[in-house]
């Protein structure tokens, strides 16, 4: 009887573990069969997406090819641009230069008359006797002159007993005030100064009271 059970029970355990060997086959099988058919798909993907890319590779160089001709024709205004605008400021520095050159010429123009009579005054005094003519000939000279400077903007600057100001006078030095009246004022004028169009161009220098 154990004899028997016994040989019952091994042929059991040789039962399970073929029925194990079969599973474990089994399962191997399923999982070699899922590996290939992740494979097979992964190639399929990839071949559906090479073939995608070949469909729209005719489409991309087009493109390529359009954005390639657009920057070569923003380079080539590019490069026109420039030369342009280097041409501007080689014509522009030149103007610049001739308009320093000339920009005195219509003033020089204008004094030429002042020296003309400046001349004609020389020559009436090389000649004439009549001081009394030779003092009329040079003031009408110098009050042409003036009207001439005014006539150009320029204006003398008002200083004998004016209230000092520092934005029209330079202080050359100081005395007594003669008079209470002109402490603080200009007392005399050692060179006058003059605006043109109302800017200082030379200060007055002169003396103040103090």
């Amino acid at each position: 009887m154990t004899k028997k059970a016994s040989g019952t029970t091994s042929a059991r355990n040789m039962n399970s573990k073929e029925s194990a060997s079969k599973a474990a086959s089994s399962k191997s099988k399923k999982t070699a069969q899922k590996k290939k058919q992740d494979i097979t798909s992964e190639k399929e993907e990839e071949v559906q997406e090479a073939t995608e890319f070949a469909s729209e590779t005719p489409e991309l160089e087009k493109n390529l090819e359009e954005q390639t001709e657009k920057a070569r024709e923003w380079h080539d205004k590019y490069l026109r641009l420039s030369a342009e605008f280097d041409n501007y400021r080689k014509r522009t520095l030149k103007e610049k230069s001739d308009l320093i050159k000339t920009a005195n010429e219509d003033l020089l123009i204008d004094i030429l008359a002042v020296v003309d009579d400046f001349e004609r005054g020389i020559n009436t005094i090389d000649k004439s006797e009549d001081l009394q003519a030779l003092k009329a000939g040079i003031h009408l000279i110098y009050d042409k002159f003036n009207a001439f400077l005014r006539q150009k903007g320029i204006k003398e600057i008002e200083a004998k007993e004016k209230e000092f100001d520092l934005d029209l006078h330079e202080a050359l030095t100081k005395i007594p005030a003669p008079d209470e009246t002109l402490k603080g004022k200009v007392v005399d004028v050692i060179e006058k100064g003059y605006t043109l169009n109302e800017k200082v161009i030379r200060f007055a220098k002169v003396v103040v009271g103090d």
